[in-house]
């Protein structure tokens, strides 16, 4: 685990009766008050992801946003079930990415803490959770949709619809910096990183951007990472894609991108605590770096047909309590809460089947960008994933910027079959998984 992780994770504060009063107090502006029924009973809401590790910054930071959610539900009210005012309760397991423990996990949320929902990072994890499911039909979230097959009819991806979210920062790269003419690319060979390379692959491709060379795949245990930038600098590109890194990728290969004098264009799924990559480098170097995760503070998430309320306020108290951790996966979590409940309370009922039913029912959901479709049986094999707007974001003066909101769907509907051939390439179509 790099010193950045380690320094990360072991930050642990406790919350002062100021910021609770605070946060209760906001929560009464933000939601609907209810009063709990005499019962006081709870809902416990599985959280089932890497706390600890080197894929941490995927996991915990989400679970931080969503005791935020939860202390701010419950200060108005609770969730409404068929009249019935209940508190909501998450219940965390550490499943360090691992199937092994991630199925272990699974197992004990819903057998012993008795959880009506989980939600999961995904990826590597998934497969040694998927017969659990199959056994008991608990409803999961990913925040990977290539996770979603035919076969995994209780998983939902409705948050985060990555990778292919990763053509909007291409699209929008190539219309605006149309003197960038080649890239290279590299990744983590794992779960995540596989099917990013071939959404980037055909984004590129559908730009009109030429590729050098093939992508250059490094071990998960890789740490030195100064002869990977060494090959990819050695073609000349004038971009270079950082792929689905993880954090502990994404800043040392910046630093020696930095040390080795590149000065063209980054980009990269995730640049998650780009404050520390400035600190690394220099706010020059990492000007105009393209991503796909904003700071919500920014005013373009105060806009009409963005559904994620009060993404000010929540970034604002996020910062309060976590300063210097805020990244990707700090308010998607909290996002698919929102679409759970809201489902939950249409249904009149928590229980798995019930929930599914209303999330999905007249194919469409508000997405935190924006009302957005089911959809996904093209690609995964079932419409699974809520897919819609995603933000393309832009780092200008040291912070990070929305640019626009790019369409998935529109893309999709230009060159899906393009990205169907990449993925068939790298093995990644859901009738190619065993």
């Amino acid at each position: 685990m790099s010193k950045i992780l380690s320094t990360r994770l072991s930050r642990r504060r406790l919350l002062s009766a100021a910021t609770t009063a605070t946060s209760a107090l906001a929560a009464a502006n933000l939601f609907p008050r209810r009063v709990f029924g005499a019962d006081h009973s709870v809902i416990k809401i599985g959280f089932l992801a890497p706390l600890t590790g080197d894929v941490a910054a995927w996991g915990k930071p989400g679970l931080d946003g969503c005791r935020i959610w939860g202390e701010w539900i419950n200060a108005a009210g609770g969730i409404n079930i068929g009249g019935q005012a209940h508190k909501v309760e998450f219940v965390a397991y550490d499943n360090e990415y691992d199937p092994a423990k991630a199925r272990a996990g699974a197992t004990k949320l819903i057998r012993e803490d008795g959880v009506k929902f989980i939600m999961m990072l995904g990826g590597d994890t998934w497969p040694g959770v998927q017969p659990v499911a199959d056994n008991t039909g608990m409803l999961f979230s990913t925040l990977l949709p290539s996770d979603l097959s035919p076969d995994t009819a209780t998983l939902v991806a409705p948050a985060e619809v990555h990778p292919i979210y990763n053509v909007t920062g291409v699209d929008w790269l190539a219309r605006n910096r149309p003197e960038l003419k080649s890239y290279v690319i590299c990744a983590q060979d794992d779960a995540l990183g596989i099917p990013s390379v071939a959404t980037y692959l055909a984004a590129f491709e559908a730009a009109g951007i030429e590729r050098l060379g093939d992508p250059l795949l490094f071990d998960p245990a890789t740490t030195d990472f100064a002869p990977v930038v060494t090959r990819m600098l050695a073609s000349k590109p004038d971009i270079v894609c950082l792929d689905t890194a993880y954090t502990d990728y994404v800043h040392p290969i910046c630093e020696q991108l930095y040390l080795q004098r590149f000065e063209g264009q980054i980009i990269s799924c995730t640049a998650d605590f780009y404050d520390k990559i400035i600190e690394r480098t220099s706010r020059e170097f990492v000007e105009g770096l393209v991503f796909q995760f904003p700071d919500f503070d920014d005013p373009a998430l105060e806009t009409q047909g963005v559904n994620f309320r009060n993404p000010n306020r929540f970034f604002e108290e996020y910062a309060k309590r976590y300063p210097g951790e805020w990244g990707a996966v700090s308010w998607e979590y909290a996002s698919i809460m929102d679409l759970w409940m809201a489902a939950a309370e249409k249904a009149g009922s928590a229980e798995p089947d019930a929930v599914l039913a209303a999330m999905k029912e007249g194919g469409k959901g508000l997405h935190a960008f924006g009302e957005a479709d089911w959809w996904g049986t093209e690609l995964f094999g079932i419409d699974n994933a809520l897919v819609g707007n995603w933000p393309v974001v832009v780092i200008e003066n040291g912070k990070a910027v929305i640019k626009e909101f790019g369409n998935i769907p529109e893309w999709w509907v230009k060159h899906g079959d393009l990205l169907v051939q990449h993925m068939e390439a790298y093995g990644q179509m859901h009738y190619q998984r065993g």
